[in-house]
């Protein structure tokens, strides 16, 4: 693998949706493990996904991520931006408003600059070759990157990745988990969920984390919905908490409630860890996602996958 893919994977879990990542942890999620309380009479909603078989989802997803890594005196910037389209191909809703869809990138447009390199670009819609570290991201585009099931609260009963590069199945998170019960402005839930983070001798150490998700506001028939990671587990290893970093969300999202989707949303963080790699060392992450959900006329049912170049059978990615 590339020093140009490694630094790109970071980026390919922004691309398809959906967020900021409880990704594939999902499906461990058990029922909010806490909601707050409100005054009696004050209006609750119900909050659920509402969907509809045949029909096609997009949302734009733009991310910014900026990481200035430093040891031993010496540092390295990476700054990667990238804009893609998004879709859901929605295939059978059930009774209970469980949901069957793929889900794809059908386009992108992305840059990448490293200290000392000449900065990388690939726009999937007007270029007809992907440029080294990036012909990953191209034979992914139009490619259903999995099949999930949703319930109509946002939790994954089944999901299968589709025979893919691994590059192109780092998604993040699908979409945020509702609760279980009515609530009303004010009120927060949590759902639990296990990161398992890699040490360096090869082995895992579990972290308890949870997303936070408050209803702030409801305008128009719009949910606010602001949202915050917090770690459970104590962690006292700079090493453990500069990967953990890429795990989390803070930010809010926007939920239709008569639609039941969400319609955008902006996550950023701005963290710095010092010592994760010795005492002089530090990792600075910057990063920005925002989603904006796209109009679904009748015409853009059909669809706008551009073409996908093809890679040259002399060159193949190092690893």
């Amino acid at each position: 693998m590339t020093r140009a893919t490694r630094t790109l994977l970071p980026l390919l879990a922004a691309l398809a949706v959906a967020t900021a990542s409880l990704a594939a942890e999902q499906a461990k999620s058990d029922k909010p493990d806490s909601e707050e309380s409100s005054p009696s009479d004050a209006k609750k909603y119900t909050l659920r996904y509402k969907f509809h078989p045949g029909e096609t989802l997009r949302w734009q997803v733009v991310h910014r991520a900026r990481i200035a890594t430093t040891v031993s005196g010496t540092t390295q910037t990476a700054e990667t931006i990238s804009s893609s389209v998004k879709v859901w191909k929605i295939a059978k809703v059930d009774d209970q408003g469980t949901a069957t869809f793929e889900n794809l990138v059908e386009s992108v447009d992305m840059s990448q600059k490293l200290t000392g390199r000449a900065e990388l670009r690939y726009n999937s819609r007007e270029d007809e070759k992907a440029p080294p570290g990036f012909e990953s991201v191209a034979a992914s585009l139009g490619m259903p990157l999995s099949t999930t099931v949703l319930d109509n609260r946002g939790t994954i009963i089944k999901r299968e990745h589709k025979d893919v590069k691994a590059a192109a199945q780092a998604e993040s998170q699908l979409t945020i988990v509702l609760p279980e019960d009515p609530v009303a402005v004010g009120q927060s839930w949590g759902i639990p969920f296990d990161s398992d983070v890699p040490l360096p001798d090869g082995s895992f150490k579990k972290i308890r984390t949870q997303q936070k998700f408050t209803l702030t506001r409801v305008s128009n028939g719009v949910a606010t919905i602001d949202v915050v990671t917090q770690i459970l587990t104590p962690i006292h290893d700079p090493a453990i908490e500069a990967l953990l970093i890429q795990r989390e969300s803070h930010g809010s999202l926007q939920f239709d409630i008569d639609a039941g989707r969400v319609i955008g949303q902006q996550m950023d963080l701005d963290r710095r860890v010092v010592g994760f790699r010795g005492e002089a060392s530090s990792l600075h992450y910057v990063t920005q996602f925002t989603e904006e959900l796209l109009a679904n006329s009748p015409a853009d049912q059909k669809s706008e996958t551009a073409s996908r170049p093809k890679p040259a059978d002399s060159k193949t990615e190092k690893q």
